[in-house]
């Protein structure tokens, strides 16, 4: 079987399956019914490249019947055999038996304590585990912490995603910026990068991601997602995909 063709648009390779849908969690909060139809709108959206897979608790997949869906299950209790779960997202201090897994696995680690680089290292011996990290929602981590964690999963080889608290391109305030956080990844210099709040510094087209004066192509971009962060968590498709479209990252 041939090699995957790797993405030839900057725009495709940076943004392709990024967005993990929770349309269920907060502060969206949808009732089943209206996420599930969220979600299919999202799917027949014109930017459904970006779309991932929808996250749902381990407790409540029931509500989904027999819904074609690949899923990122929050194990707030037993994991089934569900064909459709492609990765499995589990709290802090909730133990799980990773052994045999094929499904991705990624294990919360909470920002603060000081013993993250430990603790990712340990991830990287676990072969199938990710980190996950929450950006925001009742703690939101520091530029320091965050900068940290992403370094710690880069030097360690741990991919990870990032969830929570991203509800915008660019940092607001306190609030870290997925922008920020993919270049972070791509570029390095991870302070900076986090703490960035001009929109104008990152521009996004066809050829190229840039931020300020740094610049990564198609294939840099690509090699970021698969071999570092993985996904953004996000209870909204449309917002963040609006917020591109209004920089001029997207058509």
């Amino acid at each position: 079987m041939a090699a995957p063709t790797a993405p030839t648009d900057a725009r495709v390779a940076l943004l392709e399956r990024l967005i993990d849908h929770a349309p269920t969690f907060p502060p969206a909060s949808l009732p089943p019914a209206d996420a599930l139809a969220e979600d299919r709108r999202a799917r027949a959206s014109e930017h459904a490249f970006a779309l991932s897979r929808l996250v749902w608790p381990a407790s409540r997949l029931d509500e989904l019947g027999e819904e074609p869906r690949e899923l990122s299950v929050l194990a707030d209790g037993p994991v089934p055999d569900d064909p459709r779960i492609e990765a499995i997202e589990v709290p802090p201090g909730r133990n799980m038996d990773y052994g045999g897994r094929t499904r991705a696995v990624y294990l919360e680690l909470p920002l603060g304590s000081g013993g993250e680089d430990g603790a990712i290292a340990s991830l990287g011996r676990l072969g199938l585990v990710g980190a996950k990290v929450r950006c925001g929602g009742a703690v939101t981590p520091s530029v320091q912490e965050l900068a940290g964690f992403i370094r710690a999963c880069g030097s360690h080889g741990v991919p990870f995603k990032a969830t929570a608290g991203l509800h915008h391109a660019v940092r607001r305030g306190d609030e870290h910026g997925f922008l920020n956080v993919l270049a972070a990844v791509v570029f390095g210099d991870e302070e900076a990068a986090l703490a960035e709040y001009d929109a104008s510094a990152f521009s996004l087209d066809r050829a190229s991601f840039r931020w300020r004066d740094r610049e990564g192509g198609p294939a840099e971009l690509a090699a970021a997602r698969g071999e570092r962060l993985r996904a953004i968590g996000s209870c909204s498709f449309f917002e963040p995909v609006e917020e591109l479209q209004a920089l001029g990252m997207l058509p």
